[in-house]
């Protein structure tokens, strides 16, 4: 699918029902979804985030973009995630978070990005963090500029790849609650994608095959 038919299908993705919990739940972790089940987010008192699920031309093919993790002492050290970051007191809605966090990360500016929808908000509770995914298209070749403090790489994703249950794996690895854990993930390119960042990707893939199926 080259990327004039992707937009075709973009207008479908507004008004599409979201599969919330049924798609997170194929990724999550099993501690994890005990956690999700427990809790109780009048108590948690969480801070909030906002992340952009971006997909934009290259070579005329639609990608999705993901950054890596800078390697730090804290939870998320060295992980895969969406382009985002924490909402600040000025930040006028979590959107607006989405797109600031967006260009101080990877450069591109908010006039290049059209937000299609708000996507199911999650919780993460080893950081403490309530995020809200953003569904956001560029039309035109995007050129990235990580900001080196927070972003050690950058992932091109192909909309085909992303797709194809080829990526979908089982694997083990160390978290911060366990040393050695079975969880479901993504294998993109030499990287596993697990936790969080999972679980959004699956509501996403999930919605993106239902309107593209259709």
């Amino acid at each position: 699918m080259d990327f004039q038919e992707f937009l075709q299908f973009v207008p479908k993705l507004i008004d599409v029902p979201l599969p919330a919990f049924e798609a997170h739940k194929k990724m999550a972790p099993l501690e994890r979804l005990k956690d999700l089940k427990n809790l109780d987010l009048k108590t948690a008192d969480a801070r909030i985030a906002a992340v952009m699920m971006l997909f934009y031309p290259k070579q005329g093919i639609p990608h999705l973009v993901l950054i890596v993790r800078n390697s730090y002492k804290g939870v998320h050290s060295a992980q895969i995630a969406f382009p985002g970051g924490k909402y600040e007191i000025d930040d006028p809605d979590f959107a607006f978070t989405a797109l600031r966090e967006t260009q101080e990360e990877i450069g591109v500016l908010p006039a290049k990005i059209e937000i299609v929808k708000a996507f199911t908000q999650l919780y993460i509770p080893p950081s403490n963090f309530m995020v809200h995914p953003f569904l956001g298209i560029s039309k035109e070749e995007l050129t990235f500029i990580q900001e080196p403090s927070e972003v050690a790489d950058i992932i091109e994703l192909p909309l085909s790849v992303f797709l194809s249950e080829s990526i979908v794996v089982n694997t083990n690895v160390k978290t911060s609650y366990s040393e050695n854990i079975n969880i479901p993930a993504f294998k993109i390119e030499n990287h596993i994608v697990w936790g969080a960042t999972a679980m959004m990707l699956s509501e996403l893939k999930d919605v993106l095959n239902g309107v593209l199926k259709s």
